[in-house]
């Protein structure tokens, strides 16, 4: 019996050390958001697939083919009330009037501690599905990424994680979304530490490589094991054409450009329309309509016209058509407010640059040109790693679905000079550039995001030194000495800030003691003090105290009530921001 007891006693300690196991933990749920990914990615295709059956009878991503078979005024009426249906479902559904999409993950993972709305993120979802189903010029891996982070995010929340590890659930369910969708585990994984998360941890690295191989796993055993797209056999790349790799590159950045400042255009044009707001993806979709009739390559998608640019089977002609209409069908869907992602798009549009591009190669070097394909493959990841900001996922997204090195070298050089450009023309990637549209500019580094995430309500004194408007001089001069930061804060009964005294305001007194009865706390307060709120992060409250030369200011409600809610020390902001670095930094190393 005694033996049993200790037995027993020994197994429950070893379950309370293995409960309190962060790592151990975490893997176990990122098998759960995984597997909840993955089958959300599935329900989110078939749905894709459900609602084009009923606007183009036919569920199939090849699209464009049975387009071209459908009267014109069927292209152009599709997606025009389809996007009168995506406006209503937008304006019924969404509080803030827009889906929600990649940018805005990353916003939640550097502001909002790794929190997300698993119903906004649903709602989305179904405007997403809605979208692209009507023949928008979207993608589906954006969707998809967001709501795999949504589903993370949720659980995140449920369960009360703290800041490092709800972050790393949020990678978890993108990995497997991404993974799910493109048949790439490797890639999945990356492009959560990549784009979402913003560097890579090594206690994050394994719980997000489980969740993408699960969200891979629960594709195949749906879809089948078979990649996003096939790449059929090439002549190898020769290193002598490592130049016009490197040109390709140059064109890939100017067309990654084109999209954003595209956007921007169409989105500009759409809020100077007359009329509801709901309105305006119906009148998008009557432009990408327009466009279709002419070219059907722009609907939807666009995969099976990538594919058919791998396979060489697209004539130049059809090529450029596509090119410039898929960018400005892309541009149009985008800035006219239809849901979706720009991943699908950016592959697209660099499917058919690099198809054309490598067209004209093979015709003036046939001898040294490893083929047309090749050029649509570096084109692809191109545009898609200017775009997306994302130039390591991207490469290894192309590796995954090829196995090839030496393509991968090819795609490597137009990848890193395509992002370099666009990032220093425009200094953003798409998702940066949404955030700074919206007055968020995520780009100063992590250490900035771990300030934001701070708020001076975490690091505020409550026991400062404060007075009433009537207290008289002998006390001010009593208790200013020892008052910290040696500051006193006048503050009314109903805790209203009158205003702060310092020794400086004193200076007129020093040597007057025939004022002591006469002048009080409410006659020497500096009025109109340098005020924080008690929700300003701590990033503004640096940025604050550089520009006012104060190191010890009063903490209100807001600007406009100035309840008095206690003190912050400069000292005190940074001392903060030094044990959250270090405790994320232990979080990620350990």
């Amino acid at each position: 019996m005694a033996i049993g007891r200790i037995t027993i006693s020994r197994g429950l300690m070893w379950a309370r050390r293995v409960l309190r196991n962060d790592q151990l933990i975490l893997a176990v749920l990122a098998v759960f958001v995984g597997a909840c990914s993955g089958g959300a990615i599935i329900l989110f295709r078939e749905g894709i697939s459900q609602v084009q059956s009923v606007f183009y009878g036919t569920g199939s991503e090849r699209l464009y083919e049975h387009a071209a078979s459908l009267p014109w005024w069927w292209i152009l009426l599709a997606p025009t009330v389809g996007g009168v249906l995506v406006g209503l479902t937008i304006h019924f559904l969404m509080r803030r009037k827009r889906p929600s999409t990649v940018a805005d993950v990353i916003a939640a993972t550097a502001m909002q501690s790794g929190r997300m709305s698993l119903r906004r993120g649903l709602k989305t979802a179904i405007v997403d599905c809605l979208s692209i189903g009507v023949g928008a010029s979207v993608g589906r891996e954006g969707p998809a990424v967001h709501l795999g982070a949504s589903l993370g995010g949720y659980l995140a929340k449920v369960l009360h994680l703290t800041r490092s590890l709800s972050r790393t659930l949020m990678g978890c369910g993108v990995a497997a979304a991404v993974a799910a969708s493109f048949n790439a585990p490797i890639a999945g994984a990356l492009f959560a530490n990549e784009v979402i998360i913003g560097h890579y941890g090594l206690s994050a690295f394994a719980p997000i490589v489980i969740s993408s191989v699960v969200g891979t796993m629960v594709s195949h055993a749906y879809f089948g094991d078979f990649p996003a797209f096939i790449i059929t056999q090439h002549a190898g790349v020769s290193f002598v054409e490592m130049p016009a790799f490197a040109i390709l590159g140059l064109l890939a950045a100017a067309s990654a450009i084109g999209v954003m400042n595209g956007v921007t255009a169409a989105a500009k044009v759409s809020a100077k329309l007359p009329g509801p707001v709901w309105l305006r993806p119906g009148v998008g979709g009557f432009l990408v309509g327009g466009i279709a009739i002419f070219i059907p390559h722009v609907l939807g998608l666009g995969y099976g016209v990538t594919d058919d640019a791998l396979k060489e089977a697209l004539p130049w002609a059809i090529l450029l058509a596509a090119f410039v209409g898929k960018l400005v069908a892309t541009t149009i869907s985008i800035g006219f407010g239809f849901g979706g992602g720009i991943f699908s798009a950016a592959l697209c549009i660099g499917a058919m640059l690099g198809g054309v591009y490598g067209v004209a190669v093979t015709s003036v070097f046939p001898a040294i040109s490893s083929g047309a394909d090749v050029y649509t493959v570096v084109g692809m990841g191109a545009v898609a790693a200017a775009v997306l900001g994302a130039p390591i996922s991207t490469t290894l997204i192309i590796f995954e679905m090829t196995g090839d090195y030496g393509l991968t070298v090819a795609v490597m050089i137009a990848v890193v000079l395509s992002s370099i450009v666009t990032k220093q023309v425009t200094g953003h990637n798409f998702f940066t550039w949404q955030l700074a549209k919206r007055g968020l500019d995520l780009r100063a580094g992590f250490e900035t995001t771990l300030l934001r995430d701070l708020r001076v309500r975490d690091v505020m004194a409550s026991a400062c030194a404060r007075v009433g408007p009537e207290v008289r001089l002998p006390e001010i001069r009593k208790l200013l000495p020892n008052a910290p930061g040696g500051r006193i804060f006048v503050v009314d009964e109903d805790d209203g800030l009158v205003g702060t005294i310092t020794l400086s305001d004193l200076a007129d007194f020093a040597f007057d003691g025939g004022v002591d009865d006469l002048v009080m706390a409410n006659d020497i307060a500096r009025r109109h003090p340098p005020v924080l709120a008690i929700t300003d992060d701590l990033e503004h409250a640096l940025q604050m105290f550089g520009e006012w030369g104060e190191e010890h200011v009063a903490v209100v409600d807001s600007a406009d009530s100035l309840v008095f809610h206690g003190c912050v020390h400069e000292k005190d902001v940074i001392a903060a921001y030094n044990r959250a670095l270090v405790e994320t930094r232990r979080e990620e190393h350990e």
